[in-house]
């Protein structure tokens, strides 16, 4: 399928959105949930896997879509076309506090491999595909980082990170350990791997996880601060498991309704 070239701007700061301008006959591929508003003219259409395979047959639709249903994503995607005669807008919103990545496949090969959960939105014609680690360490303890997504194609896509982005440049043999949340995306001449920490020791008592990734150039890699996964973690252990509310880091706690210290701070000297 041919690519669309659109014209784009990111907005905002910690929570961005991207405004994607479509010429008359264009289109773009959102993330289901993803869309932040559009334009009249803008027509939308619910599609089996990523809108690649449109054209390929039933057995080519249900192949993309069932990619997309291994990767834990929703078996469907929307396809926004301009159907008016002059340019149309549409916009895709990020999930959550971080950054959102332009990323020009033909300037990477055509292939980009990124996290499950990492993609927004792109232009027509980029294929949404799986990409399985080979090695089978990476297959029983990679965690977030063994089943990745693969966006192909020469147009643009969209992916999105948590927190703060950092982008690295890897050297022929340069390695980098990272934990497996904080990696986003990485061009396929990266080798991926997956390393124990160590210590026993380190690993039950240090807070961290028990692997890392390990990522070896040549290639570029690109890095999240906040991984959702960690974000959610820390609201949930925050957040009152018994019902009722408190305030994290009080002495009260706990005591503060009902109990024998609520009594005394309200007055009751009975």
């Amino acid at each position: 399928m041919a690519m669309d070239v659109v014209d784009y701007e990111i907005k905002g700061s910690e929570m961005q959105f991207v405004e994607v301008e479509l010429d008359p006959g264009e289109a773009a591929v959102g993330e289901a949930g993803s869309l932040m508003y559009m334009e009249s003219g803008i027509g939308m259409d619910t599609v089996f896997g990523d809108g690649a395979q449109q054209s390929g047959g039933f057995f080519g639709k249900l192949l993309g879509a069932g990619k997309r249903l291994i990767t834990g994503e929703s078996l469907f995607t929307t396809v926004y076309t301009n159907n008016g005669s002059g340019k149309q807008k549409v916009a895709f919103a990020a999930p959550y506090p971080g950054k959102i990545i332009p990323m020009e496949l033909s300037k990477m090969g055509g292939m980009l491999i990124c996290q499950k959960d990492a993609f927004l939105c792109a232009a027509r014609g980029v294929s949404l595909g799986i990409y399985f680690q080979q090695k089978l360490s990476v297959g029983f303890f990679g965690g977030e980082g063994f089943i990745m997504q693969k966006l192909e194609g020469d147009g643009l896509a969209f992916v999105h990170a948590g927190g703060t982005v950092m982008r690295r440049e890897l050297k022929p043999g340069e390695t980098l350990l990272v934990d497996t949340g904080c990696v986003v995306a990485f061009t396929p001449n990266v080798n991926f791997e997956i390393q124990y920490v160590g210590k026993i020791k380190t690993a039950l008592f240090g807070g961290e996880g028990l692997f890392f990734a390990k990522l070896t150039g040549p290639g570029t890699v690109w890095l999240q601060s906040l991984p959702f996964s960690r974000l959610a973690s820390r609201v949930f252990a925050a957040a009152p498991q018994m019902g009722g509310s408190r305030e994290e880091g009080s002495m009260l706690g706990g005591f503060a309704t009902g109990g024998l210290l609520g009594s005394v701070l309200g007055g009751d000297d009975d």
